[in-house]
């Protein structure tokens, strides 16, 4: 291990890969560098997952507060446990035609600013010292309580029922997957991600992140110097 290693690598982290997994990947690459991850993507999340090495690990709390931005897309036409395609899919009733386009850009402004918003079950979230998902995945009740949000900008980029195309720029602590449960409740009816792609972390967006691969010399040449802004510190 090069103790010399420090700074930050950019990962367009693949789909089915948990972010723990990833940050493994980087660290037997880098011959059992220090590493830790800035924000938590979903298994079936694509996108920017920002690894931390040597001591830009202590900067994790810095990185982890920059807003994200998302691109998904939500099926209005069912929902499963865990409000993404892992789950078993449960269609809504159709009791009427489906919500139009106008419909859906007039339930959108419920979720911009600063709102109340409950984590998924199948999430990272501790109850009572447990994450929520080992109990969700043991048949427990699991009901996180809901929390403050903030939406910066929230986009309907395409609509063809049953599928929404939606744009997210949001700060910490937002879940997409909790998004497309309360968008389609909002409508009437069930929603789930039909997939999740994390495009930016604050200035790291998609153009800079690279692959994730164990090429060691190709890994170090991809770290990135990290400073954080001085009042941050």
């Amino acid at each position: 291990m090069d103790a010399a290693l420090q700074g930050i690598l950019v990962i367009d982290k693949p789909l089915g890969m948990t972010s723990m997994r990833a940050v493994e990947r980087v660290r037997r690459a880098l011959g059992g560098a220090k590493a830790g991850h800035a924000g938590t993507l979903d298994p079936l999340a694509t996108g920017v997952l920002i690894v931390a090495i040597g001591r830009a690990t202590k900067q994790i709390p810095f990185l982890m507060g920059l807003e994200k931005r998302y691109e998904t897309e939500v099926d209005l036409s069912a929902t499963t446990a865990t409000l993404d395609t892992e789950g078993e899919r449960v269609p809504a009733a159709c009791d009427g035609p489906p919500p139009s386009r106008e419909q859906v850009l007039a339930a959108l402004e419920s979720f911009r600013g600063t709102f109340s918003q409950a984590p998924p079950a199948f999430s990272a979230i501790k109850i009572q010292g447990r994450r929520a998902y080992d109990l969700a995945r043991k048949g427990d009740a699991v009901e996180p309580q809901p929390r403050d949000v903030t939406v910066h900008a929230l986009d309907l980029l395409d609509y063809a029922w049953p599928v929404a195309r939606l744009s997210i720029r949001c700060a910490k602590g937002f879940y997409v997957r909790s998004l497309a449960r309360d968008l389609a409740l909002r409508l009437g009816t069930l929603g789930h991600c039909l997939s999740i792609r994390r495009t930016a972390i604050g200035p790291y967006d998609l153009s800079m992140a690279m692959p994730l691969k164990d090429d060691p010399q190709g890994l170090e040449q991809a770290i990135r110097p990290f400073s954080p802004p001085a009042d941050s510190r």
